[in-house]
């Protein structure tokens, strides 16, 4: 007869993880909500760029009128992926807002510099500071936050420059249990004050705010079109948690703030001069990267009206 010991567990020193952080191990990583049908793109190619956001798309030349068709399969599109790419457009500001419209009203924002057309925001880095290294969403201190932008870049510097776009309902898929349930129904405070204070001066700031008063919206807002929850705070607007104590509350933005560094959620583009990106901004936060100093990069942005947040 052969005797066998009781497995015995080793001991192992005491240990832990600083609580509230990124957690390592498998991610959620679900592009589309339960029962969406995805299908062929047959007027352009599609390539994509990430596992849950970015797509290249091929064949469509933005600088001509779309027809009906193209526009809504690239409506589709920017649905399914977030952020489309477009290589070596090279339009002119009459062709970028004429693309952006399709997709409504534009805006302008009064606090960034133009270009030769009022309604393109002109981002020169080399002249004014502009909003980089920082993940956040665009003008989430309107009422009406925009729906998405159009951006060129009109002088690439010779190395570096990327930009960087996280989903933020894959985000909000991959937050803990407790989390999502601390923030279910909860609203945020989003001011334009915190992010422009950065780079402008307050006597520049202060005719605005009258115009601009801070605002609440949702923690986490549903998309209007695909019913998914994303994560609808960032760092550069969002201020505070209503209901919260200012402890809970900043520990759980952090948190919250902390969701679009995970990669698995994330695309990176290089930039070539003429590129275009079109983004969903109900969807994504973005993350310009400052690394190519002294050399000069030049951007244009047009910003799609959108709706409230619900």
């Amino acid at each position: 007869m052969t005797l066998t010991t009781p497995h015995t567990v080793p001991a192992l020193r005491g240990h832990r993880i600083p609580a509230d952080g990124l957690y390592e191990g498998p991610r959620v990583l679900r592009r589309m909500p339960e029962g969406w049908t995805e299908r062929p793109y047959e007027l352009f190619e599609l390539v994509p760029r990430g596992r849950v956001i970015g797509a290249e798309i091929y064949g469509v030349d933005l600088s001509r009128p779309l027809d009906t068709a193209v526009r809504a399969d690239l409506d589709r599109a920017l649905l399914e992926w977030k952020v489309l790419f477009f290589r070596e457009q090279h339009l002119t500001s009459q062709q970028q807002r004429a693309f952006a419209g399709h997709w409504g009203e534009l805006e302008t924002n009064p606090l960034l510099a133009t270009g030769d057309d009022p309604e393109v925001a002109r981002l020169d880095r080399s002249a004014v500071p502009t909003f980089e290294n920082v993940w956040h969403a665009d003008v989430t201190f309107r009422e009406r936050p925009a729906l998405g932008a159009v951006l060129q870049l009109r002088e690439v510097p010779p190395v570096g420059g990327d930009t960087l776009w996280a989903d933020m309902a894959a985000a909000y898929d991959n937050l803990p249990q407790e989390v999502k349930e601390r923030v279910e129904g909860a609203r945020a405070v989003h001011d334009f004050i915190p992010g422009f204070s950065r780079f402008y001066p307050p006597e520049r700031l202060a005719p605005h705010q009258e115009r601009f008063p801070p605002v609440e919206h949702p923690v986490v807002r549903r998309h209007p079109v695909t019913g998914r929850r994303t994560i609808f705070v960032n760092a550069s607007f969002t201020t505070r948690i209503v209901g919260f104590g200012q402890e809970e509350s900043d520990r759980l933005l952090k948190l919250l703030f902390q969701q679009a560094h995970a990669p698995e959620f994330q695309v990176r583009y290089g930039w070539r001069a003429g590129d275009v990106a079109f983004w969903d901004n109900r969807a994504t936060q973005h993350y310009a990267v400052n690394d190519y100093a002294p050399h000069r990069r030049v951007a244009e942005r047009v910003a799609i009206a959108g709706d409230r947040p619900h």
